[in-house]
């Protein structure tokens, strides 16, 4: 491989002049790597063109980086170029007017594992959410990784990318949604009424929902933990609460 090929691995692009060309295009991009010490020549414009367009930038240690470009000639820089466009807020009411149905969104605050995001999105799409809106920092993006999980779901449910979770909230509450979220020592799950406009906020797989997040939502969802573990996998608690809103939207009562 030259200096200047683009070496593609589960959608990496190496190389200076292959990223350089990748972020001036538009292109969706996750986050730019950049090689431990390797700020020489033209990393330096990369670097300031990644912060002019606000994508996320991350210093990584050279061995690590090695393997995550299966050593390629990446001359200290990469990009993760999103699988997709992301979409837009606009994007998700949209589509929930076209069903004619009450917008339901899912938010996640920092899911880190690409594994968790894709099958989240899949649960999302299964039940019948709008969109799925994810912060652009401090958590997984639209890589090969959540395509594969999501069984491809990600091409029939749109994905937002924002910078700010709480502004976003607020933007929602002034479009009509009810905000619930995820969290211990809430509301027993499936003792509200979640017919109406929502969104649900599912929080991360360590820290569970921000402090300011859960100050902003409307109410508290909690699911019983009756067993010595007092926690759930982010996605299958997301799946839990995801169909029972769904279950309410459709109107489906218990015999």
């Amino acid at each position: 491989m030259n200096r200047n090929e683009t070496k593609e691995n589960n959608d990496i692009i190496c190389g200076r002049n292959p990223v350089m060309e990748a972020l001036r295009s538009g292109r969706a991009i996750d986050s730019l790597l950049i090689a431990k010490g390797e700020l020489s020549g033209s990393v330096k414009m990369i670097i300031a063109l990644a912060k002019e367009k606000n994508i996320p930038i991350k210093e990584i240690d050279r061995k690590k980086f090695d393997l995550m470009t299966n050593h390629a000639s990446h001359q200290g820089v990469a990009v993760i170029a999103a699988i997709k466009d992301y979409s837009s807020i606009d994007d998700i009411f949209a589509l929930a007017e076209s069903r004619g149905e009450k917008p339901f969104i899912i938010m996640l605050d920092e899911i880190e594992d690409p594994h968790n995001l894709g099958a989240i999105i899949r649960t999302a799409e299964c039940a019948g959410a709008h969109g799925v809106i994810i912060p652009k920092r401090r958590a997984a993006g639209l890589s090969g990784i959540v395509a594969k999980s999501s069984a491809g779901a990600y091409e029939y449910i749109p994905v937002a990318r924002v910078t700010n979770l709480a502004s976003t909230i607020d933007e929602l509450k002034d479009r009509g949604c009810w905000i619930y979220g995820a969290d211990m020592d809430g509301q027993t799950y499936c003792e509200n009424d979640l017919k109406g406009a929502a969104a649900l906020i599912i929080g991360s797989e360590g820290k569970g929902l921000g402090k300011l997040l859960r100050e902003k939502c409307d109410v508290i969802l909690s699911l019983p933990m009756t067993g010595r573990i007092n926690s759930l996998n982010a996605s299958v608690a997301a799946g839990i609460l995801m169909y029972e809103f769904t279950r309410q939207r459709l109107d489906i009562k218990a015999k």
